[in-house]
């Protein structure tokens, strides 16, 4: 443990007899303490002497033996020195030696080259002299086993035959068909050598007679045995790229331990794969749909092209030469070049006939056929609109509540274009990739867009009521909600799908283009004629289901409202908080206060509250214009504006809150005391109102009339 002064000296004192406190077992006695302390510290310096005396002499020990090691040091340096010098001249002696031997080796092999070639050459005379003679006596053409080197021979031989003096070649003549029939016989055994050592499995065999036939013509019919072969049995599976991309696994494996050119061969597997096996099962699944079923064809060819493709990829693991990208590509090319030559013109046309089928087919369901509404397209649309905001409405087409916008057929619809727009990329060269997205989106939106939600909009706007209508269904918020919910899975799909295949191509701005006017063909700007100089087309609509809404709302306190709600017969026996048309406006209101916000998103639900706001204020306005009130009547209509103001909370629009507080500021002028009338007129809320205003609201009390009040309000 560490050595701590204050513990040992407190350790000690308590070992000591009369070092403990006055109320210990022993008396404290200090004389026994200073004179034990006094026997310990000359303990202490007793053993401190001692040790020192230890260290000494260990330290003199030590820098004896640094000595005797320092001494030994430079004895095995000089030691060193010596052996080095020792190495460098056995170094410059084996040197010498090294270069006499080279000389030497030169001089020799000078010598003994021309020696072995004209021993070579004297072999091959010999032989040829056999040929020339017609009867082959050397063992190395009897004997069987010696196949290596009469191939080697007759390769030899066969080459010289090539070169004879052409006016010899009739002395010459039965020596060369000799030569080549041997020549040609060799050939065929070290073939059929080569076959069955591959049919047992004899890499080291194959690898040798391999080597034999690489200097002789049949080399490339070697190979194409080794091809041949190593796929028999290859394909048992129900997949057929699969096993070709096993097989070719396991010829990678061996071919580099048979053949000197194994990239040559292992293409040359790959490229037979491709254009006998693969080139065959495409053709037979593809041919028997492609004038039959559009659909079929389309998904087989982009399955097939897909799985070729997948192929290609795992082959690029494989040593095939340089550019065994560009070789692979023109492998996959010249299997589809057929079918993908016109592959755009099958998947427009079957794009369309499916997209006019499904909304067909909807439309059917709904019992419904398709109308013409308008002859003049969008200029038409934009004059009935303007006419149906600021005129009386004619005659609407009775739509029973149905918006004609299916979730089902969007769905299906871009479901379908987003496989077309995975087909196009996959199966169109880089350079019409974008030329050919930008023909599928042409459709979506003549199907989709026009066909369907323009087509949804219009049949809406031909259906919304007149103004004067009773009971009307304002269902054209839903229509108006649905298409717009349409249109964001629309640009969902345009960003994700087309926006990659077009993004680095002049197609892009033309595609943008579409886009944008498809935006304005559903937004328009439009001058709606009601205090707004332009407002967007979903709101324009919007505006048209406002006039409905007013309307109603109109026919509501017309048939609810009545003359003696406001100036009751007894003015003591008044029961109600407010009137039963009150109630009846605020439920409606309420109503399509929630339908609006839940039709509309953004800022188009504020500016529609907003206008429906003033129109309902407006109307309120007018209304209370109307009628004559009591003192009691007018507490009355206080507390209906009140239930006004209340309802206008919800639009949650400050403006409309504001109006209706202003409403409400009023309507006191109907009950106040004739003598505050000017102090409640020059209150903050109606301070800034016109007299004008003010007036008419007081000449609406019973009593406006009598001298008192007119008095005072002058």
């Amino acid at each position: 443990e560490p050595f701590v002064a204050d513990e040992y000296i407190e350790r000690l004192v308590w070992r000591t007899p009369g070092g403990g406190s006055r109320g210990g077992p022993e008396a404290f006695d200090p004389k026994r303490l200073l004179e034990e302390f006094v026997n310990h510290i000359q303990e202490l310096q007793i053993m401190d002497e001692r040790i020192q005396r230890k260290v000494e002499k260990l330290e003199q020990q030590c820098q004896k033996e640094a000595k005797e090691f320092a001494r030994k040091v430079q004895d095995l340096q000089k030691s060193n020195q010596v052996a080095f010098q020792h190495f460098q001249e056995l170094d410059e002696h084996i040197s010498y030696v090294a270069t006499k031997v080279c000389h030497l080796g030169d001089q020799l092999e000078g010598v003994n080259t021309p020696r072995q070639r004209a021993v070579e050459a004297q072999k091959l005379m010999k032989y040829f002299n056999e040929f020339l003679d017609g009867e082959l006596k050397s063992d190395v053409f009897t004997n069987s086993e010696k196949i290596k080197e009469a191939a080697d021979i007759i390769q030899k031989l066969h080459l010289i035959a090539q070169e004879l003096p052409f006016d010899r070649q009739v002395y010459f003549s039965r020596a060369n068909l000799g030569i080549w029939c041997k020549y040609h016989d060799l050939e065929c055994q070290l073939i059929q050598e080569f076959t069955g050592a591959q049919r047992r499995g004899e890499i080291s065999r194959m690898r040798e007679v391999a080597a034999v036939l690489l200097h002789f013509k049949g080399y490339s019919h070697c190979v194409d045995v080794y091809i041949k072969q190593c796929q028999e049995g290859a394909y048992l599976r129900n997949d057929i790229f699969e096993d070709a991309a096993i097989l070719c696994q396991r010829v990678n494996k061996q071919v580099g331990d048979i053949f000197s050119n194994p990239e040559t061969v292992l293409a040359k597997l790959i490229q037979n794969v491709f254009e006998i096996k693969l080139q065959s099962f495409v053709k037979d699944q593809l041919e028997e749909c492609r004038k039959s079923d559009a659909e079929q064809y389309l998904k087989s060819l982009y399955d097939l092209y897909t799985r070729t493709t997948n192929l290609s990829s795992k082959l690029m693991e494989f040593n095939l030469g340089t550019d065994k990208q560009t070789f692979l590509s023109k492998l996959i090319k010249s299997i589809f070049i057929s079918y993908l030559e016109n592959y755009i013109e099958v998947e427009t046309g079957y794009l369309k006939s499916r997209s006019a089928m499904i909304l067909q087919r909807y439309y059917d369901s709904k019992n419904h056929q398709k109308r013409s509404i308008g002859t003049g397209g969008i200029q038409d649309l934009k004059e009935r609109i303007r006419q149906r905001t600021n005129l009386p409405l004619g005659p609407s087409i009775d739509t029973h509540g149905e918006t004609f916008l299916s979730q089902e057929v969007v769905v299906n619809l871009l479901q379908e274009t987003k496989q077309a727009f995975e087909r196009c990329h996959r199966l169109s060269d880089p350079s019409d990739l974008p030329r050919n997205a930008f023909r599928i989106f042409t459709i979506l939106v003549e199907f989709l867009c026009i066909e369907h939600i323009d087509y949804a909009l219009e049949t809406g706007l031909a259906g919304i009521p007149s103004s004067d209508s009773r009971n009307a269904n304002l269902y054209f918020l839903d229509v108006v909600h649905q298409a717009n919910t349409i249109f964001h899975l629309f640009d969902k799909q345009f960003n994700d799908h087309l926006m990659p295949l077009i993004s680095s191509s002049p197609k892009l701005s033309e595609c943008l283009q579409k886009k944008k006017e498809i935006i304005e063909q559903m937004e328009m700007k439009l001058d709606t004629g009601i205090d707004r100089q332009v407002v967007s087309f979903t709101i324009s609509l919007a505006f048209l289901t406002l006039n409905c809404m007013i309307g109603q709302m109109k026919h509501i306190l017309a048939a609810e409202q009545k003359k003696t709600d406001f100036k009751p017969e007894d003015e003591n026996n008044v029961l109600i908080q407010y009137t039963n048309a009150c109630v009846k406006v605020c439920a409606y209101v309420r109503k399509q206060v929630e339908k609006i916000k839940n039709s509309m998103d953004g800022k188009n639900v504020d500016t529609v509250l907003m206008e429906l706001g003033v129109r309902f204020h407006r109307l309120i306005y007018e209304h209370l214009q109307q009628y004559s009130y009591s003192c009691m009547g007018g507490m009355l209509a206080i507390c209906d504006v009140a239930e006004y103001r209340k309802c206008a909370k919800d639009f949650k629009i400050p403006l409309v809150l504001q109006l209706f507080d202003t409403l409400h500021a009023l309507c006191n002028l109907l009950v106040v005391n004739p003598d505050n009338l000017k102090q409640v007129c020059s209150g903050e809320q109606l301070a800034n109102l016109d007299k004008n205003i003010l007036h008419s609201f007081v000449q609406l009390r019973a009593d406006y009339r009598s001298a008192r009040l007119a008095r005072h309000f002058s």
